[in-house]
């Protein structure tokens, strides 16, 4: 029976290890998923010729552009994981952290994206038998690479994450639950012969992302009311030329009220085509990469700072979000530190009927994976899936 439509109840995002993978441990459904949009253009040039008016022909010289971005809201970690971000994890032992763009950094084949689509009505997440996905419609893009990850938690609102990705390739089929082909043929695409992968893969059967075998204590979001922000030496006594004209002491009472807090990560890459290869043989993230953390508060002090000093003071600090479990809050849920940073820009508001607000705007450098003072550097609890950690990021 055909569809009359499709909402949020009958789908589920896929992500693969590499675009080589094929058994269902290699993919994961990922968790909390609000959104996904995707999208592809072919760019083509003509070709015209003296005497006729009309193009006789229209060739692809480029590979074509497809385009997906999706949102979800944070848990522990265990997205960014997948995504082949580097998340210190807390399971077993003290928490650990390290430079989470170190395993977007390498030049790679990118990895592989599945939008799943059950029956009307249904909701795909409980499609858990045997065979559960066989039948169902999947939109799969290939070979995509991560190019923005961005994080934002305001006051009112769950924290969530915007991911933006490039792939090569899209393909649309029926998912097959028995036989030789069982499964569904691979997306992506030897990117040097622009030829289609011929091996067929299998997804895990959907979850609800809510219970784990070995902790039952999975966020289901995080909420405003578990976030802090520590300034570190931003509100400290020694070299504080450099330091916001605004209170940032945030143990005092007449320091600001933040509002909201804005992360972002850009990993442009360039395409590197060569002659012979049909599209791009590899897409490489564009250095240096600088990060940025927009807070946007309510002004209560000021503090007596010189701009003209400002700029001679090339001290750099560290800032710390810690986001708790708010089904534990003893324990941290993640924690995001901005290594190296300096305050790049601070901006006023006032007007009548408002309260006047300061958005302050601190920038970092991306360091290499062995730079330990400069870049994004996260920690999460990891107890969703950690089979994850063994994907070699």
């Amino acid at each position: 029976m055909a569809r009359n439509r499709v909402i949020y109840q009958s789908e589920a995002l896929y992500i693969s290890k590499n675009i080589l993978s094929t058994g269902s441990g290699d993919h994961r459904q990922l968790a909390r998923v609000q959104s996904a949009n995707y999208n592809f253009n072919i760019s083509r040039q003509d070709v015209n010729q003296f005497g006729q008016l009309a193009r006789i022909d229209a060739l692809v010289l480029k590979s074509p552009t497809v385009a997906l971005d999706f949102s979800y809201y944070l848990t522990d970690g265990f997205n960014e994981r997948a995504m082949g971000f580097y998340v210190g994890t807390g399971v077993g032992a003290a928490y650990s952290e390290g430079n989470f763009s170190s395993g977007q950094m390498g030049s790679s084949s990118g990895q592989n994206f599945f939008v799943v689509t059950t029956t009307e009505g249904s909701d795909l997440n409980y499609d858990n038998g045997l065979n559960s996905l066989s039948g169902k419609g999947v939109i799969a893009l290939g070979n995509g690479f991560l190019t923005n990850y961005s994080v934002d938690a305001s006051v009112g609102n769950l924290a969530t994450t915007k991911v933006t990705i490039e792939a090569l390739n899209m393909t649309s089929t029926t998912y097959s639950g028995s036989g030789a082909n069982a499964g569904m043929q691979n997306p992506a695409i030897d990117p040097t012969a622009g030829t289609a992968n011929t091996s067929y893969i299998a997804l895990p059967a959907p979850t609800t992302g809510t219970t784990a075998a070995n902790d039952t204590s999975i966020p289901s979001a995080l909420r405003p009311g578990d976030i802090s922000i520590s300034f570190g030496t931003y509100t400290g006594t020694v070299n504080t030329s450099a330091n916001p004209i605004s209170n940032v002491d945030l143990s005092a009472s007449n320091s600001i009220n933040v509002q909201s807090i804005s992360l972002s990560l850009p990993l442009k890459r360039s395409p590197i085509e060569r002659l012979g290869s049909r599209f791009a043989f590899a897409r490489v993230v564009d250095f240096p990469i600088l990060a940025k953390l927009d807070v946007k508060s309510i002004v209560n002090e000021v503090t007596a700072r010189n701009l003209a000093s400002m700029l001679d003071d090339s001290t750099e600090r560290d800032i710390t979000l810690t986001i708790k479990n708010h089904k534990d809050t003893t324990k941290n849920a993640l924690v995001f530190k901005f290594k190296g940073s300096r305050l790049s820009s601070e901006s006023y508001s006032s007007s009548i009927g408002a309260n006047k607000s300061v958005d302050l705007s601190f920038e970092t450098q991306i360091g290499g994976p062995n730079d330990t003072a400069h870049g994004i550097f996260v920690s999460g609890a990891g107890v969703q899936d950690l089979s994850v950690l063994n994907w070699g990021y």
